[in-house]
């Protein structure tokens, strides 16, 4: 339970009439994993292995119908990480306003990981990242195109500690899991789908469209495609054991606690038994998880608002990392919560709200029990008819049912909006409006194409797209049907040309097809590993026309055995950051 950090050694020889003092040099302390004392044991060994002592990690992110994910080169053991993440102690406000508690409290790693959930993001204390959720990323790098957190890290350094530009979640996340691992703190990525960011604390959401059906983007809250934050391993004496283990810390500037962007650690036990009243910011978590979903309709000339329908089960979903030892995804949902739609899970969202003071309290904004029972005379649904590829048409069916007896009347709006994955709209893509009579329990469907020349210009590097219908049923309320798409990126081939050694050469390829019937230019690839290569490789790779094949040959020279893993990114004017990764075994 000492303090870490760097130490001076030095050893003292005394005779009978003189003594000497000689500095033998100095030594860093860290976290023990391994060690039973210690408030970071973590009993498995693959997991200290995974946890603390791989480099590489994938993070999932896309959407809960299409779940995507790429590689991450944390790197927490090459060059320089561990002086910067030793001297990023030393620059928090902590250690600022009061350098000698700061120190004292080093050898408690739920301080520690408070303090490094708030240096991770560059609000309040010059910290390391900038977050950008606009979808314009001029005057810095587009938080997409980075691959791993050794040259964020290094490039905060050099800079003399201004914020490196730019971050979204994954890469606050991922930056974290660098720092901690480094200390000694067992660590992980977590990916979190259909995630709530809900700002006022009443473990609701709400969003607002106009009639033609455009998302309004007026509320403070919002529902994210999905977010990415840390878990950390240790004991949580200030709670009591039964809330140890896996701690959740979240370095992504949402929202203050305590007067500044930091987020935990709040106990993962505490989350799933809504015990929200216990340390730290667990009202945030629990709704990032179990928070309920209102839609309104919403008359922007007239500011009145109109309840069209409540979801409890969708915030909270594919809770995702990476498993112990092999490249797959574990869903770790029922860690988080109660089964959805369970009678427990409904007790446990009442006891939150209860402790919240929410039950008592007279909320004006929220919908009345007679509009919560509202029920439509129509159903709808987005169907994906095609491929979900950048390149291809976008095709989609529009089925929607009658619900009823009799024929019903609906006239129906619906919009396309390129987004970014906080389901923030950005650009207009397309809209189209149809007047539809359904017969009695009819179902009908309706083709939607938008084609790619459409949809390209306004595309963000998300790839993402809402797509909405709002339908104004004839005697009844309103119904929405959205859904969010994510497109693929086409795909990228690297192979390993011969037997990867120590200190030898080895010959990689890297492929990549044109899959659009127009030229592509400014390609660039950019390449790293851990203990494969040094830094970043950046080639720039000729123009391709239409169908044409690449291939980039480049060579390593290994200086680590063990399994080891290369990512790469490829971007050009057409396709923005296509990863991939591969193991080589060294």
């Amino acid at each position: 339970n000492a303090v870490i950090g760097r130490y001076k050694l030095s050893v003292q020889s005394t005779s009978r009439d003189s003594s000497s003092s000689a500095s033998l040099g100095t030594f860093v302390l860290l976290f023990n994993p391994w060690s039973s004392g210690d408030d970071v044991f973590m009993p498995s060994k693959a997991e200290c292995e995974e946890y603390v002592l791989e480099e590489f990690g994938i993070i999932f992110a896309g959407n809960s119908n299409h779940i995507s994910s790429f590689g991450w080169n944390f790197g927490q053991f090459q060059g320089d990480i561990l002086d910067i993440c030793l001297s990023m102690l030393d620059r928090s406000l902590s250690y600022r306003q009061d350098p000698i508690t700061d120190v004292s409290h080093r050898n408690d790693p739920k301080y520690l990981g408070r303090v490094l959930s708030a240096m991770v993001n560059a609000n309040d204390d010059q910290g390391v990242v900038l977050g950008n959720w606009s979808g314009d990323y001029e005057g810095g790098k587009n938080p997409s195109s980075w691959t791993g957190s050794g040259e964020i890290l290094q490039n905060w350094k050099k800079s003399g500690f201004r914020p490196v530009r730019y971050g979204q979640c994954w890469v606050f996340a991922a930056v974290l899991t660098t720092v901690l691992r480094c200390l000694g703190i067992p660590t992980r990525t977590i990916t979190n789908f259909n995630s709530a960011h809900d700002a006022d604390g009443n473990l609701r959401v709400d969003e607002f469209y106009d009639a033609d059906g455009n998302n309004l983007n007026r509320a403070a809250d919002s529902v994210w495609n999905f977010h990415v934050w840390n878990e950390s391993w240790f004991t949580r004496s200030d709670l009591g054991a039964s809330y140890s283990g896996w701690q959740i810390l979240d370095a992504t500037p949402q929202e203050e606690s305590e007067g500044i962007y930091q987020c935990g650690p709040a106990s993962r036990k505490a989350i799933k038994e809504g015990d929200v009243e216990l340390d730290y910011d667990c009202p945030f978590v629990f709704a990032e998880v179990n928070a309920d979903c209102m839609y309104w309709s919403y008359d922007t000339s007239t500011g009145k608002k109109t309840l069209i329908f409540s979801q409890s089960t969708k915030i909270g979903q594919a809770i995702s990392t990476k498993a112990v030892g092999r490249d797959d995804r574990v869903d770790v949902t029922n860690d988080y919560k109660y089964e959805e739609g369970s009678k427990k899970e409904r007790d446990i969202f009442k006891k939150a709200r209860k402790k919240l003071g929410l039950e008592d309290k007279f909320d004006p904004t929220a919908p009345t029990p007679q509009e919560i029972e509202q029920k439509p005379d129509i159903s709808g649904k987005f169907k994906v008819a095609g491929p979900l590829q950048v390149g291809k048409d976008l095709n989609l069916i529009l089925v929607l049912a009658n619900l009823q007896s009799d024929a019903k009347t609906a006239h129906i709006n619906m919009t396309a909006w390129s987004t970014v994955y906080t389901r923030r709209p950005v650009r207009g893509i397309w809209k189209d409006s149809i007047s539809v009579t359904l017969s009695p329990k009819e179902e009908k469907q309706f083709p939607i194409k938008i084609p790619y020349t459409e949809y390209q210009q306004q595309l963000t590097t998300d790839n993402t797209i809402q797509v909405t219908a709002l339908c104004h049923v004839e005697g009844g309320i309103q119904v929405l049907v959205q859904r969010d798409i994510t497109l693929d990126n086409p795909t990228i081939d690297i192979q390993i040309l011969g037997e990867a050694k120590v200190n030898r050469e080895v010959d990689v390829e890297v492929i990549f097809t044109n899959p659009i019937d127009t030229e592509v230019k400014d390609c660039v690839l950019q390449v790293e590993g851990s203990d494969l290569l040094r830094g970043i490789l950046e080639i720039d790779v000729p123009p391709l026309k239409a169908g044409e094949n690449s291939s980039t040959k480049f060579q390593l020279t290994p200086f680590e055995a063990g399994p080891k893993h290369l990512l790469v990114n490829f971007s050009c004017d057409k396709f923005a950051n296509i990863k991939t990764f591969k193991m080589v075994n060294v």
